[in-house]
């Protein structure tokens, strides 16, 4: 079985990856504010709530939803998504802010803050995150994610119609809430073939 709603398999994987790498110990708080440079932040509305989300590259280029890992959203998701703008003939990234200002400095703060997210409606910012895309120039909007993006990406393939396009990168929804093989858009996933944690990084789920 996969990662179930509140997070807590992807949880229980990772005291072996704790040990091995000490990137996993303390994360980088470089540029986590919502003054980084390049970023445009800007504020998107679902169903009465509104959250903040992070906006870089061209104005009328294909959108692509990056999405965070159990950190936040902080130095890496930031990078990953200038870079992403930066490829080929350019993008327009947008980071939404699932955990609504809140980062992870360290395992423990990460963990608890990815076991207490509401899965669906991180789905629904993602959805609303891609109308916002294409109501502001992407006529072809994506997403893409890590880890615990990579599992909200592969959801969002089955739950979000407007969608055109997934690329995740290790990360497997709970049954509870999406079947991957049912998914409506094109997907492209990645898993490592040494990975070793079962269910989360396991393909075969």
């Amino acid at each position: 079985m996969g990662l179930v709603s509140g997070g807590q398999a992807l949880s229980r994987s990772f005291p072996l990856l704790r040990s091995l790498s000490p990137r996993f110990q303390i994360r980088s708080t470089m540029f986590t504010s919502a003054t980084s440079p390049q970023f445009k932040k800007v504020q998107i509305q679902r169903e009465g709530t509104t959250f903040d989300a992070y906006v870089v590259g061209k104005e009328d280029a294909p959108g692509i939803v990056v999405l965070q890992e159990w950190w936040g959203v902080d130095f890496e998701v930031k990078n990953h998504a200038l870079k992403i703008s930066q490829l080929g003939s350019g993008y327009k990234a947008l980071i939404p802010d699932l955990y609504r200002g809140k980062v992870g400095l360290d395992v423990a703060e990460a963990e608890h803050l990815m076991s207490n997210l509401d899965w669906q409606g991180a789905v629904k910012d993602i959805r609303a995150s891609v109308k916002w895309l294409k109501a502001n120039g992407s006529q072809k909007v994506g997403a893409t994610g890590y880890c615990m993006g990579g599992a909200l990406a592969l959801a969002s393939a089955v739950l979000v119609r407007e969608i055109d396009a997934v690329v995740a990168f290790y990360g497997i929804p709970s049954s509870e809430l999406a079947d991957p093989s049912q998914a409506k858009a094109p997907v492209q996933a990645h898993f490592g073939e040494l990975d070793s944690f079962v269910g989360f990084s396991d393909v075969t789920v």
